[in-house]
């Protein structure tokens, strides 16, 4: 399935702390005028700056985006609902026979959330990219301290020490979603959702009080690179059928003729208030949602494909 690219969805946000938030560096360093716990850094624009590394920030959205589906669905599969969404639980997975299997089996065996965010044997179709700090100048960082509290006696079993930590500032990230389904869109807005109002943070000790983050949406631009548009309908330059109107949003199951990975169809949304332009070079179409409440009206529809996903027991 990564052979082909129908869709993509840049998803362009900024992470703004709500509160004290420290992504550690790996190793201490050998200055001893620094704190303990050392914020990770890096240079930027010429500048060395913390920033909050793609990497941390996947492992925390795909966290809770399997939390979610672990909420509403099952961890495993039963005879009651086969298909419905669940996340898999990889001390248990025994994976042995998929040696076997070429890659459509294999992504038919994989999890809802592996699907997107990938395993041992698919890649990921979910790409975070760095946040970088919109304003170097504005990042406010302070040293805290702490200790650590021995839970038999109750006396200090570790430190004092001392840690870095930034309480204010803003963070520009983009989130890549590639051949999605509109309920894979939907789960990726109802993560950034939930980051927003608190229900996870990013990052160190965030049962104490760290890590929490304000979400804003700048953007978003679905694309789907091998379509055009005539006469106010979206056409595929590959079969040249009308696939929807101008306006429509369309998941990866619209565009394969195949189908052999069982993506959801129809999985569209039929109207929308952004319409198609042209890509740049005039190659492919582009939707455009700029702004706050374009970019959650995007995320409404899509969140209405999970919906029916869930109600339906289909694996999208």
């Amino acid at each position: 399935m990564h052979k082909r690219l129908v869709n993509h969805c840049t998803i362009d946000l900024t992470l703004i702390p709500d509160g004290p938030i420290l992504i550690k560096s790996g190793r201490q360093g050998a200055d001893p005028t620094k704190p303990d716990m050392e914020f990770v850094e890096t240079y930027y624009r010429g500048k060395r700056t913390i920033y909050l590394p793609g990497s941390s920030l996947k492992g925390a959205i795909r966290a809770h985006a399997e939390r979610i589906v672990r909420t509403v669905g099952q961890e495993n599969p039963n005879n009651k609902n086969p298909n419905i969404p669940w996340a898999s639980n990889p001390l248990k997975d025994q994976r042995d026979h998929w040696k076997k299997k070429n890659s459509v089996e294999i992504y038919k065996l994989s999890s809802f959330t592996e699907q997107m965010f990938g395993n041992t044997s698919i890649a990921s179709r979910v790409r975070i990219e760095d946040a970088y700090p919109v304003d170097v100048t504005s990042l406010n960082i302070e040293e805290r301290n702490g200790v650590a509290i021995d839970r038999v006696f109750g006396s200090v079993a570790v430190g004092p020490f001392n840690y870095q930590v930034c309480t204010s500032g803003e963070f520009q990230t983009k989130i890549h979603l590639k051949n999605f389904t509109l309920a894979q869109l939907g789960l990726i807005g109802l993560v950034l959702r939930d980051l927003n109002d608190g229900w996870f943070g990013l990052g160190f000790a965030k049962s104490r009080g760290l890590g929490t983050v304000k979400v804003q949406y700048n953007s978003a631009v679905v694309q789907y690179p091998g379509c055009e548009v005539k006469n106010k309908q979206i056409y595929s330059f590959a079969s040249q059928q009308p696939l929807g109107s101008h306006t429509a949003l369309l998941g990866v199951g619209e565009f394969l003729i195949d189908n052999e990975y069982n993506f959801p169809k129809p999985d569209s949304h039929k109207e929308t208030p952004v319409a198609f332009e042209p890509m740049e070079l005039g190659f492919g179409i582009q939707q455009t949602w700029t702004g706050e409440e374009p970019v959650k009206c995007l995320f409404r529809k899509a969140v209405q494909s999970w919906s029916l996903v869930l109600r339906g027991g289909t694996a999208a």
